[in-house]
Order: C-alpha cells, then structure tokens, then sequence
C-alpha cells in the first residue's frame, strides 16, 4: 500500500467519479483504474459501488476513507517536521533534455517542499557519463535510460517513455499516424550525436530493421533538432514528451513506424547504502511521483 494509492482513493472518495478524480490528479483515469484495483486487491474488498452516474463508496469504503485521511494527514504533518530539519545539497544529473523537458517541474515542487535543500544540476550528454558521475561521487542522484549493472549502485525502474517518428507541419507524412519501414527508408534523418541514449536507441532500432538511414546532421541540442525539422531540413525520432508543446501547437507532427514500438526503460541511479538525509528526501520524493512522471512520459 502506498501514499500515493492513498492519494487518488481519498480523490475519488471526494468526487465520487473517477474521471473527475484523474483531473484533479493530473493522472490519466487508466492509471486511476490501476491504482484503485490494486489497492482493493491489496485489501481484499471492494471500496466503489460503480454507477452510471459516478460511483459510490462501499461500507468498507467508508472504514478505507477514515483511515486513508488520517494516514495521509500524518503523513503531511510527517513530511512537514522533518522536512524543517533537512538541510543540505543534492547534486543531480541526467541528459540536458530530460531535465527541461520532463524533470524539471517535479525538482521546482521539491524544492518548494524543501526549502532548505539545494538542488544541483549537472547535465550529462550520456547514459554512460551520468552513471560515472555517481560513481565518481560527481553526483549524488542520476536519471538513466538504458540498463545499469554495478554493485555499488541503487537502480530503481521510474517508467518507460517512447521514441516518435517527428516530422515538420509541411512533410508530406504529416497528416499520417503511422508509416511503413520501407517509407522511412527513404528519409533524411537527424540523429542525436553517438554515445546518446537516444542515439543508441536509434541505432538499435535501424540495426534491427535492417536500415541504414541517410543522415541530414547530428547534434545533441533538442531545440536546435526540433528547429531543424520544423524548417524540413529532415526527420528524426525523439521522446514523446520532447515534442509535447510543438504538437500541440502544429509545428511537428509525431507519427509511429507500423508494427514497432520504440520504448525506452527510465530507471534512478544512486550509490547504495546509507545516504544524507536530502538525497534520502529527494529519492523518496521521486519515487512518490513515479505515476505523475510516468503519465508526463508516455504524453
């Protein structure tokens, strides 16, 4: 059972409709649907009477709420205490288009919650540099998208996110939703320099099926990409949630390749064993919001 089951439970409780409730949350209502069946499986009993109008609480929906606030209650009361207590420095890397893009409004509500904590950043250009920086003592916490194997380190699984197939409001596929291998082929794509974890998710794909893409450029600056295909100087494929904005917008188009999904697997990185009290607060607080950024990921 966590807090943030915890969390919607009480949401849906107060609303009595679990689309309402995924709004509040700013979760999707699967994720909702997921948590809520998890924890009635967890409990043995059911907590909603669904109903075509919403739901309703159960008798033991009811006892479920009373504790549900009191815990969350403590929790806060928790949080608040020690939170006064925590001073210190936690030094962060990941990829530079990881931390604008998708991290960073979740480090801007810890350090509201944590004043007294600095947080450090320290962009990396690869997985590899980010899980070397921890070792090195370089940095206290990392964000790696690619599998880490080390003794000495703590990796926790976060989410997965996906690469899309983005294309300039002009391109000639951009009313499509998905393409074939074979009109790929014929693209000019713009790659994330080698050593990247995107490039390397890339490159792995193109491995697998057996293309050898003709290149337009390379850079690892997302801004400079993104503008690069809004002008049709080439396609690339790139994080859903890296795109976001220029979708919503109409200056990129994002179209998936038939019969493949190109998903990466997002894990936190930090040395094991007995950690200061700020990078204990930081990793704690990551880990509560790990359906919040999983949502953000998957767009």
């Amino acid at each position: 059972m966590e807090l943030w089951q915890l969390r919607t439970f009480t949401a849906i409780a107060e609303t009595l409709n679990f689309t309402k409730a995924s709004e509040k949350l700013h979760l999707t209502q699967s994720a909702v649907s997921h948590q809520m069946k998890a924890l009635e499986e967890e409990l043995g009993v059911p907590l909603f009477i669904r109903a075509k109008s919403g739901v309703l609480l159960t008798d033991a929906g009811r006892i479920a709420l009373h504790y549900a606030e009191r815990i969350l209650k403590e929790a806060e009361e928790l949080r608040e205490k020690v939170s006064e207590n925590i001073t210190g420095r936690v030094r962060v890397a990941a990829a530079t288009q990881a931390l604008v893009y998708l991290f960073a409004p979740l480090f801007e509500d810890f350090m509201d919650a944590f004043e007294t904590v600095e947080l450090v950043f320290r962009t990396t250009v690869s997985t590899e540099q980010t899980v070397e920086d921890i070792l090195e003592g370089v940095a206290d916490v990392g964000f790696a998208s690619l599998e880490v194997y080390s003794p000495t380190l703590q990796v926790t699984p976060l989410f997965e996110d996906e690469l899309v197939l983005v294309v300039g409001k002009k391109h000639r596929l951009a009313k499509r939703a998905e393409i074939s291998i074979k009109e790929l082929e014929k693209e000019r794509l713009i790659l994330f320099e080698r050593g990247a974890s995107i490039r390397r998710a890339t490159d792995d794909f193109f491995k697998k099926v057996r293309v050898e893409p003709a290149m337009a450029l390379e850079s690892n600056d997302t801004y400079f990409i993104k503008l690069m295909i809004e002008h049709g100087l080439g396609v690339s494929l790139i994080p859903s949630w890296a795109v976001r904005e220029e979708i919503k917008t109409g200056k990129l188009a994002k179209i998936r390749i038939k019969g493949h999904e190109l998903k990466r697997a997002v894990a936190m990185v930090s040395l094991k064993g007995a950690q200061p009290a700020p990078i204990r607060a930081f990793t704690e607080y990551i880990l509560e919001k790990k359906e919040k950024l999983r949502d953000a990921a998957l767009d």
